[in-house]
């Protein structure tokens, strides 16, 4: 990202904080696998750390926004896509208006894109509701669905060679 650190952030661990300049040129030399602006700084995914984890066999969960998750999909066939959802507005409000980190501006900001990215919840695979005080439930929901995505018959190929 583009943006600076939250306090308690760390460079490599949370994100790789890199200027606009930077982030621009890997843009143009194809080491962005998906990005957006949201709030006036660039956000994505180095390419190059999803193949190699990938090749490692590794499942690969990103947290992005819609503009980055269409990406992906055009780019990886395989890709499945998940959006997670506040349970309504308010709930969301209440979210961005509890870190202090936002202005009201922002936060009507972050508010109205929610509502236009929700509008694209039909271009997803899956949808799961982040309920207040059930984040374990939601996290098991969405491994399942990578459970799942495992024993898809199109994910099997190499096993029907195997026989064949």
């Amino acid at each position: 990202t583009t943006r600076a650190p939250r306090p308690g952030e760390v460079n490599g661990v949370h994100y790789h904080f890199i200027d606009k300049a930077e982030f621009e040129n890997r843009i143009a030399n194809g080491e962005i696998l998906e990005y957006t602006t949201y709030c006036e700084n660039y956000y994505g995914t180095p390419l190059k750390e999803v193949k190699q984890a990938l090749a490692r066999g590794k499942d690969i969960v990103l947290e992005i926004e819609v503009d980055g998750a269409m990406q992906v999909k055009k780019k990886m066939r395989n890709a499945v896509t998940v959006m997670l959802t506040p349970p309504d507005g308010e709930t969301l409000e209440r979210r961005l208006r509890s870190r202090g980190t936002e202005t009201d501006e922002v936060i009507r900001w972050r508010l109205a894109r929610a509502r236009e990215e929700l509008a694209l919840i039909p271009k997803y695979d899956y949808s799961v509701v982040n309920e207040d005080g059930r984040a374990k439930e939601c996290a098991e929901l969405i491994y399942s669905i990578i459970l799942a995505e495992h024993a898809r018959t199109k994910r099997t190929k190499k096993i029907i060679k195997k026989f064949i």
